[in-house]
């Protein structure tokens, strides 16, 4: 049996997501996920590495379906930034008043922000597959520019759904709203103004 489909390691991020939910996750060693998944005091570092990687491997395995589907089906020729935008955040709304689903949201922003190179597996956590989809939808945007964008969207994104009291409508509709604006600015080339030629 893989290390990836072993009882052990589901068991691992069953204990862990209620552990951190219960008392938060720098309160919870390493030492107390294995010893509540009675498992060897090592089985988080065979299985996971670290404490941050089973958090990831979390994440990636309680979002990912939430909107993996939708993203993968959506046809970049003919949908809009602002159907893109809805894919990803109606999830979270409907979460965000779950338990679970706030310590989710929570868990992935302290993570985005403080690792923005973590060592995700799922393609939809890496921000150059959500470039590449940006780029097909916007007209003249550069992959880098189109990831800038996603990592700004995302750190609002995540930010305010991770506060400690959930969204208003209103609330997310402005989030929406501006978070669409950003993205789907289309592309122009900057016009650079040569001083001594103006002078001339």
């Amino acid at each position: 049996m893989s290390v990836s489909t072993s009882p052990t390691r589901e068991q691992l991020l069953r204990t862990a997501e209620r552990l951190f939910l219960t008392d938060g996750y720098d309160a919870v060693s390493v030492r107390a996920i294995c010893a509540g998944a009675g498992a060897n005091p090592a089985a988080v570092h065979y299985h996971f590495g670290s404490k941050d990687q089973l958090a990831t491997a979390l994440l990636e395995a309680r979002l990912t379906p939430l909107w993996a589907d939708q993203l993968m089906s959506i046809d970049t020729s003919r949908a809009s930034v602002a159907a893109l935008v809805d894919i990803v955040i109606s999830p979270f709304v409907e979460i965000q008043h779950d338990p679970a689903g706030h310590l989710h949201l929570q868990l992935l922003a302290r993570f985005v922000h403080a690792n923005p190179e973590a060592p995700w597996h799922g393609a939809w956590f890496d921000l150059d597959r959500w470039a590449d989809v940006l780029v097909a939808m916007v007209g003249a945007l550069g992959h880098d520019q189109a990831r800038r964008r996603w990592a700004l969207a995302f750190e609002l994104i995540l930010s305010r759904f991770s506060a400690e009291r959930p969204l208003s409508d209103d609330a997310v509709t402005s989030l929406t709203e501006f978070v669409v604006a950003g993205l789907g600015q289309p592309c122009t080339p900057a016009t650079v103004t040569n001083p001594a030629a103006v002078s001339s």
